[in-house]
């Protein structure tokens, strides 16, 4: 892939990629550094990127098919929470509308922000959070649906835990991703002045080890690995603490301006695909199974009935009515929330990070 080809240009070249903190759900984000260089490897590498970018960026240079090539930019690896998109790949609903999508996956160095923002992806997945950071930052960026109306990530217990809030976790140790932005907005709004915060580990190993051990973790996901161990768990998730960021699909301002059509083709396609995947996932989870060697069909079956029974992509309709949609008033919150942790230090108006145009609010 051309992606890749570059990023071998550019190690020869002198670049390399090097973990920067990001708030976001994944932990890290990557930032491009650059080692003591000729000026003869500076003007290759830029010449290589400006190319790529350019290969990259001729995504209205129709297929024999005559289909729109756009790149979506996932937040991880393939997994049953993208599960929308790949059954809208998988029956054709992308090609139906016209376009020609591919899904990159994503991964703890990737973020998904720079890539769209840079043209290596027309589309990316992330949250109304960090898509408000972003803005703040400066990247070009709008949200243009709701991937899920609640986030699934949040704190993890034991069922028989003596943690049943938030406000509970005074006196206690507790494994989250450094710098994560929503447990800053729960130690300030529950005055946790006595947490012994230790860093994530992305593995229930400790937390099957010790009784007392208390971490971050996805409903979809971590619960799955402490019940193959035996054991109940009871999640707080971030929306009980009253920071509820949406899941949300997005591009750049530019694409939203010069291109409208071809965004509302890939919303309306995503959602459709979302609607089915919720009802039947088993064509795209077998695609997902042969991208993502890791999962099993056990565990992508935890996650899918997490996702209905959590009603994290459809929120509190059963019905449905609020796949995709977004609330002024939420994102409002959102940015009031990120602007008092001091996360945004520059104000703006937070209808800039995202339209409505393609989604009805809730």
């Amino acid at each position: 892939m051309l992606f890749f080809g570059l990023g071998a240009a550019l190690a020869g070249a002198g670049f390399f990629l090097k973990p920067a903190k990001s708030r976001g759900p994944q932990g890290f984000g990557f930032r491009c550094g650059r080692a003591n260089m000729s000026k003869f490897a500076v003007r290759t590498c830029c010449l290589l990127l400006l190319a790529g970018l350019f290969a990259l960026g001729c995504r209205h240079s129709s297929s024999e098919t005559g289909l729109t090539k756009v790149t979506l930019q996932a937040d991880w690896y393939p997994q049953p929470e993208h599960g929308g998109f790949y059954t809208a790949l998988a029956k054709g609903y992308y090609k139906d509308e016209g376009l020609d999508v591919t899904i990159q996956p994503g991964g703890p160095y990737v973020s998904m922000e720079k890539q769209v923002s840079v043209g290596l992806a027309q589309f990316g997945m992330s949250a109304s959070d960090r898509t408000l950071e972003a803005v703040a930052g400066g990247q070009p960026l709008v949200a243009v649906a709701a991937t899920m109306q609640h986030d699934p990530q949040g704190i993890m217990v034991r069922k028989d835990s003596p943690i049943h809030s938030f406000a509970d976790f005074n006196g206690h140790t507790v494994a989250v991703v450094p710098g994560s932005t929503w447990f800053e907005f729960v130690a300030k709004r529950f005055q946790l002045n006595n947490v012994h915060e230790i860093p994530a580990t992305m593995s229930v190993s400790n937390f099957i080890a010790d009784p007392q051990y208390i971490q971050q973790a996805f409903a979809t996901s971590e619960p799955y690995f402490a019940s193959k161990a035996g054991i109940e768990t009871r999640m707080l998730l971030t929306s009980d603490a009253g920071y509820n960021p949406y899941r949300v699909m997005f591009t750049t301002r530019d694409m939203l301006q010069q291109h409208p059509d071809e965004v509302g083709q890939f919303v309306r396609a995503s959602l459709k695909g979302w609607s089915e995947y919720l009802n039947h996932p088993a064509e795209a989870n077998a695609v997902i199974a042969k991208l993502n060697p890791a999962l099993n069909q056990d565990w992508m079956q935890f996650s899918w009935q997490a996702l209905r029974d959590g009603h994290f992509v459809i929120g509190d309709d059963s019905g449905g009515a609020q796949l995709g949609r977004m609330n002024p008033e939420r994102w409002s919150t959102m940015y009031k929330q990120l602007l008092d942790l001091k996360v945004i230090d520059k104000p703006f108006d937070p209808a800039t990070a995202y339209t409505l145009q393609f989604v009805q609010t809730k």
